[in-house]
């Protein structure tokens, strides 16, 4: 539980603002210290705030630790319809990290600055034994956060040029490679890249560890100690990208495997984002740079830490801009597009939906535009428009039945086909309440159970168990319920927990049934295991 602070820090004087919002919002103390609570159990956060807490906070301006100030804004909030940033409640000095990974910065050097500080601040996270800096950020996902960063790319999608050259006076320490002074200032906190470090060697304890070590060619430097980069760098951050979408679909965003990009991005990425490359070179580094930025996005967002899945896609969308790879850049909308429907936010799903397909009417393959087109149905059929939802979803499969094996699909869609259509189709009638037609495309979705992508195997049979049991199946509902733990006790998934709870929430008007009992009994390690 978090407790006030005492110190020097501590706030002595009332916190005015946030007893003026309160009125505003017409949030009773106890009623903000119980919605904050329940902000928090749904993070797995345990807080015991009472109207006493709410009290301290307002007359002796106490400010609370860890998540607590985002949660309190985002209760007040979800009661006055629209975000509220920290400083209007009078606790911007709580957020550790106000501006890292939200910024999608005009100029290029700027933006490779912006996304190594998020790398760098993610290590932070990873190390503190109190859950980190994503933890002190927990709630302060802003759906408006997307706003800047989408209308820039839409402007101008691609930069003129990326070249980055030779700073010309030498680093201040020409044995470390990764280490260098040019348009983006002294980087002195950058690790040497791993392969300087022990020749290119696996890490200790790490088996069979996907992503790349280093080697030779990473020593590669010039004179005055700047990284050069060659396309023999990039081949292997893109490798590393292809083994972190396979861990991840089979293992879950929260496994070790993928919970490794982050480090590739930290130790393997930035030195060659702040080295020296053509504009060739470049173009290839910041595309690859993306892919793995996405990712790390994806696998927070599975994870539940929407904050930093937030700020990973917003510095992906600014990497692809420099790699001019504009469908990439539409993929990474389209992952704001589900994390913001997701979140609750399906108008604003709809909007970067639409903005993928708006940018790559010309630009992307079929395959690519029919993907797009199937995760803007799943945002109007959250918003509870059937008939845009029908029109999305005709679009996805028409887009879809004229692609071919020999398009230029990228790699990072090698997972859309058929299947995946069916099974975001079901989806979406389940969020119209339409059972007739959500079971006909979980049927179609279960075609085929793969043991590549394993979670979404998973997620199929628990929307598998919903349909028939909107059907009035419920014998049926509950043998689907029981082969969906199977597989989800091999995955680690906040999202798929997510998908239990809701099929055992449907399920409570008929909690005397046996079958229902013995697969909550079932769920309970799952619903256990924290993310």
């Amino acid at each position: 539980m978090s407790r006030e602070p005492r110190g020097p820090h501590e706030k002595r004087g009332p916190n005015e603002k946030l007893g003026a919002v309160l009125v505003l919002a017409g949030i009773s103390n106890a009623g903000l210290a119980r919605r904050v609570n329940d902000l928090g159990a749904q993070r797995g956060l345990t807080l015991r705030y009472d109207k006493t807490s709410v009290a301290r906070w307002v007359s002796k301006g106490m400010v609370p630790q860890g998540a607590a100030p985002h949660l309190i804004a985002a209760a007040i909030g979800s009661k006055l319809g629209r975000p509220v940033p920290l400083h209007e409640i009078g606790l911007a000095d709580a957020d550790p990290a106000p501006e890292i990974g939200l910024g999608f910065p005009r100029d290029v050097g700027e933006a490779v600055r912006s996304a190594t500080d998020l790398y760098r601040l993610d290590l932070a996270g990873r190390r503190s034994s109190s859950g980190g800096v994503w933890q002190s950020l927990a709630g302060s996902f802003s759906v408006s956060a997307y706003a800047t960063p989408t209308s820039r790319w839409l402007i101008s999608p691609v930069d003129s040029s990326v070249a980055r050259e030779e700073p010309k006076q030498g680093a201040e320490d020409s044995g470390q490679a990764a280490r260098t002074q040019g348009a983006d200032g002294p980087e002195a906190d950058v690790p040497a890249p791993r392969g300087a470090q022990n020749g290119g060697s696996q890490p200790q304890n790490v088996e069979n560890a996907p992503y790349p070590r280093g080697g030779r060619e990473r020593r590669r430097s010039t004179e005055r100690g700047t990284l050069r980069v060659g396309h023999s760098d990039v081949a292997k951050l893109r490798e590393a990208a292809q083994e972190a979408r396979r861990w991840d679909s089979k293992y879950g965003g929260g496994d070790w495997r993928s919970s490794m990009v982050p480090e590739c991005l930290r130790v393997d990425a930035t030195p060659l984002l702040l080295g020296a490359y053509t504009d060739e070179v470049g173009r290839g580094l910041f595309g690859a740079s993306a892919e793995l930025t996405r990712l790390a996005g994806w696998m927070a967002f599975d994870t539940g830490q929407q904050e930093a899945a937030q700020r990973y896609y917003i510095q992906a969308l600014r990497l692809s801009r420099a790699a001019a790879d504009v469908p990439l850049g539409g993929y990474v909308l389209a992952s704001m597009s589900l994390q913001a429907t997701y979140r609750g936010f399906a108008d604003e799903g709809v909007d970067l939906a639409q903005a993928a397909i708006e940018r790559n009417r010309r630009v992307a393959s079929a395959r690519v535009r029919s993907f797009f087109h199937l995760v803007e149905a799943r945002a109007h059929a959250r918003a509870d428009d059937a008939a845009s939802c029908g029109t999305a979803l005709s679009a996805a499969e028409s887009w879809l039945e004229r692609a071919r094996d020999g398009d230029q699909d990228p790699p990072w869609l090698d997972f859309y086909s058929y299947d995946r259509l069916a099974a975001d189709a079901a989806e979406c009638y389940r969020d119209l309440k339409a059972p007739r037609q959500m079971l006909r495309f979980t049927q179609q979705a279960l075609s085929r159970p793969t043991e590549e992508y394993v979670r979404s195997h998973g997620l199929r049979l628990v929307v598998s168990a919903v349909a028939e049991l909107e059907s009035g199946d419920l014998d049926a509902a509950c043998a689907a319920g029981a082969r969906a733990l199977e597989v989800a006790g091999k995955i680690s998934s906040a999202r798929t927990r997510e998908y239990v709870r809701d099929l055992l929430q449907r399920l409570e008007p008929y909690g005397d049934n046996p079958q229902v009992m013995e697969l909550r009994e079932q769920a309970r390690p799952l619903l256990a295991t924290s993310a």
